[in-house]
């Protein structure tokens, strides 16, 4: 394998309690675990489809939801999320046998860079929608990654927390794998599925100029 690349929120940084519990208690000061369980099945989807669904379904303004995500997302400023569980030493096995970490990601490239300098995290590029890319699942994002590392799309290998992370690879040939949270039913189709990123260590193998 010679490049891995990543989604950011959700894969490498472990970001759905702090959203999920915030959109929870947009609702209800004291949410419970059915309504946690209901936001985190539509954060899987997006951010803004939760904050439309939620905000439909409960009869809530979608102003009252949105302020809530975007209070989260400037407290990581201070006080940024963890790291998803082996996202570290997964990128350190990559880097070590001679492969590209490669981010793909829907956040602001400010916010995204801010977030892997937070935490000391380096990557070797990075991709960010609202620089000018079409959204997953569109492929674009990869297909850019592709294109400017050199990569054979059979030579990669893309993880993700959502179906767009896997179908957007899958448009662009790369086998994709998805992160599960464990209780949240979500459709990948035939990709492999994982509940940590521990397990992907088998996929690693050298990365030599020539070959996988």
């Amino acid at each position: 394998m010679r490049a891995l690349i990543w989604d950011l929120g959700g894969t490498v940084l472990d970001t759905y309690p702090d959203v999920d519990r915030a959109l929870a208690t947009a609702l209800d000061p004291h949410p419970g675990d059915e309504l946690l369980h209901e936001v985190g099945l539509l954060t899987r989807v997006s951010s803004s489809h939760a904050i439309s669904t939620l905000s439909a379904r409960h009869r809530v303004p979608e102003a009252r939801l949105r302020a809530a995500y975007e209070s989260t997302t400037q407290q990581w400023r201070v006080s940024p999320p963890p790291l998803m569980d082996g996202a570290r030493e997964l990128l350190a096995a990559v880097r070590a046998q001679g492969g590209l970490n490669l981010v793909a990601t829907h956040r602001e490239r400010e916010s995204a860079s801010a977030l892997l300098d937070s935490l000391d995290l380096e990557v070797d590029d990075l991709v960010c929608a609202p620089d000018g890319y079409a959204r997953k699942p569109d492929p674009e994002m990869v297909d850019v990654l592709l294109e400017r590392h050199r990569l054979a799309p059979e030579d990669c290998l893309a993880v993700g927390d959502r179906p767009v992370d896997v179908a957007a690879a899958a448009a662009a040939g790369v086998r994709g794998v998805l992160l599960e949270t464990p209780g949240i039913a979500l459709d990948a189709g035939d990709s492999r599925r994982v509940t940590s990123l521990r397990e992907l260590h088998d996929q690693l193998t050298p990365a030599g100029p020539y070959g996988v």
